[in-house]
C-alpha cells in the first residue's frame, strides 16, 4: 500500500521522500556536505513536514468546501430548500404545510395507522374498494384502534376534490369518528421531477413516476408519525384479510423484547409493511434523500439494513392481497397476485414471550428464536443425541390450549426429529444463567417429525412454566425445528 503525507511516500513499512522533497534534501546535502549537518537536516525536515501538512490540509479543506457548496447549490436549485434544512436532524418532522381535505387527526393516539397514497389512474380506480375492505374486515373493537390516512398525491386539484366527495359520501361516519383522514401536499413542497438520473436504464417517464412515488410516501409517513404506536403501509388497490389487526397485534406481542425495523405481511411491493411509528420520520427523510435513485420497495430494504435488520421478517399467510388489474403507471396491466394470501380468519398462534435454551450444537446463524415465529426461518442443529433438548421458559405461568411443532422442511425432509417427545413443566427454579422446571409432564411423542395437540388446558391442571422438546434417541441426521406454535387459554386461578 502507498500513502502520501507531508512529503513522504510509504511503500510497505519503508518511508521515502517524494520527488520535491528529495531535491530539497539534495540541495541541503551539497551545502553542508563538509560539516556535521545532522542537527540542521533534522530541523529542515521537520519544517518541510509541517509545510507540506499545511499545504495539503488547505487543499483538502478547499476541496471539501467546494463539494459541499456544489451539493447544496444543486439541492437549492431543485426547489428542495423548504425541507433540506431538516436533514440535519432525522428524528425531527419535515416542515410541510399539509392540506387536510377531510377528517381531523384525533387527540387520542391509536394503536395502528394504515397509510395509503393514491394518484389518478388512466384506467381503473380501486381506492374506495381498498378503504371499504379495511373497514369491513375489522371488528367494532378493532376499528377503535386504527386510523386510516389517505394521501391524495395528485397535482390535479379537481380530481382530488372529486375523490374527497366520493369518499365523504361513502365513509362519512368513519370521518366523523376520526378513523379516516384525507390529506394533500401542495406541489411547491416537491423536489424537481424533471431531468432525473436514469438509473437501471429506465425511461424518463418511469424515473419520474417512481421518484414522485418515493416523495409521495415520504410526505405521508411524515404526516402519520404521531398518530399511533405502529404504522402499516398499503397501496391503493388492496384487499384485506378478515381481522388483520388482531393477527398483527399477536405477531407484535410475540416479538416483544426483540429488535426489528420492518415486519412484512405481504410479499408484494410496498404492501403490508409494518413499522414502529418512531421510525417514520427517519424513513421519510431517507426516501427524500434518495428519491431519484431507485424504487421505494428497494429503498426499504436498504433502510432496514442500515438499522441493523439484515433479513426480511415476513409472515405467512399474507394478510393483504393486490387486487388492481391496471397499474397506476400508464394504466399498464398488472396481474400480480400474492399466492400466500388468505382472506378468512386466520388461526394465528399467540406465542407468548419466552426465554429459549438448548444443549444442541447450532449450525451457523440458524438460532433458537427462528423456530418460535411465523416466519420462513428455522432452527437448525447438528446431529442431536439422546437427552438433547430445546427448552422454553415462559415469563409467567400460562394456560395452554394448543401446541403445534413442525420439524424438517420440504427440501430437507430427513432433518426432522425422528425420535422425540414433548413435555410441559411447572415449579421453575434456577438462576440468571439458566432455569429449569422441577416437574415435567409428558404430553406425547413426535410422529413423522411433527407434534400437535389440542385441549391441553383440559388435560393439564397446572399453569405451565416450561416446555421441553426432548430427543429420545441418537440420530445421524441434523435437526431442523421449523416452527413452534402455542395458543393460550385463560390462566388457572391460584
Amino acid at each position: 500500500m502507498i500513502t502520501r503525507k507531508a512529503g513522504l511516500k510509504k511503500v510497505g513499512n519503508i518511508c521515502i521522500l517524494t520527488s520535491n522533497s528529495r531535491l530539497r534534501y539534495l540541495d541541503t546535502m551539497r551545502c553542508f556536505r563538509k560539516r556535521s549537518a545532522i542537527p540542521v537536516l533534522g530541523l529542515l525536515i521537520i519544517c518541510l513536514l509541517f509545510m507540506n501538512m499545511y499545504i495539503e490540509d488547505e487543499y483538502v479543506l478547499e476541496e471539501d468546501k467546494r463539494l459541499r457548496d456544489t451539493s447544496t447549490s444543486r439541492f437549492n436549485s431543485d426547489r428542495y430548500s423548504p425541507i433540506i434544512k431538516d436533514f440535519s436532524n432525522f428524528s425531527s418532522s419535515i416542515n410541510i404545510s399539509y392540506r387536510i381535505l377531510a377528517g381531523v387527526p384525533s387527540s387520542r393516539k391509536r394503536y395502528m395507522t394504515i397509510g395509503l397514497s393514491s394518484v389518478k389512474r388512466k384506467k381503473g380506480n380501486y381506492l374506495l374498494e381498498t378503504i371499504k375492505s379495511i373497514f369491513e374486515q375489522s371488528s367494532y373493537e378493532e376499528l377503535k384502534e386504527i386510523v386510516v390516512a389517505v394521501h391524495l398525491a395528485e397535482f390535479d386539484l379537481l380530481w382530488c376534490e372529486t375523490v374527497v366527495q366520493d369518499i365523504s359520501r361513502k365513509f362519512s361516519h368513519h370521518i366523523i369518528a376520526g378513523r379516516l383522514i384525507i390529506i394533500h401536499t401542495p406541489v411547491e413542497f416537491y423536489p424537481t421531477l424533471e431531468g432525473l438520473k436514469r438509473n437501471y436504464n429506465d425511461p424518463d417517464d418511469r424515473v419520474k413516476f417512481r421518484s414522485k412515488q418515493n416523495v409521495d410516501y415520504a410526505f405521508l409517513l411524515n404526516f402519520c408519525a404521531n398518530l399511533s404506536d405502529y404504522y402499516v403501509m398499503l397501496e391503493d388497490d388492496v384487499r384485506c384479510s378478515r381481522n388483520f389487526l388482531a393477527v398483527i397485534k399477536k405477531v407484535i406481542t410475540s416479538r416483544m423484547g426483540s429488535n426489528w425495523v420492518t415486519l412484512e405481511f405481504s410479499k408484494l411491493g410496498y404492501i403490508g409493511k409494518l413499522y414502529h411509528s418512531h421510525d417514520l420520520t427517519r424513513l421519510a427523510h431517507f426516501l427524500l434523500m434518495f428519491y431519484q435513485e431507485m424504487p421505494c420497495d428497494w429503498l426499504l430494504i436498504h433502510f432496514r439494513g442500515l438499522l441493523a435488520q439484515k433479513d426480511a421478517i415476513r409472515f405467512k399467510p399474507s394478510l393483504f392481497q393486490h387486487m388492481g388489474y391496471y397499474s397506476s403507471y400508464k394504466g399498464a396491466e398488472n396481474k400480480l397476485k400474492d399466492d400466500e394470501f388468505e382472506e378468512d380468519s386466520i388461526d394465528v398462534p399467540d406465542n407468548p414471550p419466552v426465554i429459549l435454551s438448548t444443549n444442541m450444537i447450532t449450525f451457523e446463524n440458524y438460532e433458537l428464536s427462528k423456530a418460535y415465529s411465523s416466519t420462513e426461518e428455522y432452527f437448525w442443529a447438528k446431529s442431536p443425541s439422546s437427552g438433547d433438548f430445546y427448552h422454553m421458559e415462559f415469563e409467567k405461568p400460562i394456560k395452554i390450549s394448543k401446541i403445534k411443532v413442525s420439524t424438517g422442511t420440504d427440501d430437507r425432509q430427513n432433518d426432522m426429529l425422528h425420535h422425540g417427545t414433548l413435555e410441559v413443566g411447572e415449579r421453575l427454579v434456577g438462576n440468571k444463567k439458566g432455569k429449569k422446571c422441577t416437574t415435567y409432564l409428558r404430553l406425547g411423542d413426535f410422529k413423522n417429525g411433527n407434534f400437535e395437540m389440542e385441549g391441553i388446558d383440559r388435560k393439564v391442571l397446572f399453569n405451565i412454566e416450561c416446555i421441553r422438546i426432548l430427543v429420545t434417541k441418537n440420530q445421524i441426521e441434523w435437526l431442523i425445528i421449523k416452527s413452534i406454535s402455542i395458543w393460550t387459554a385463560e390462566p388457572v386461578t391460584q
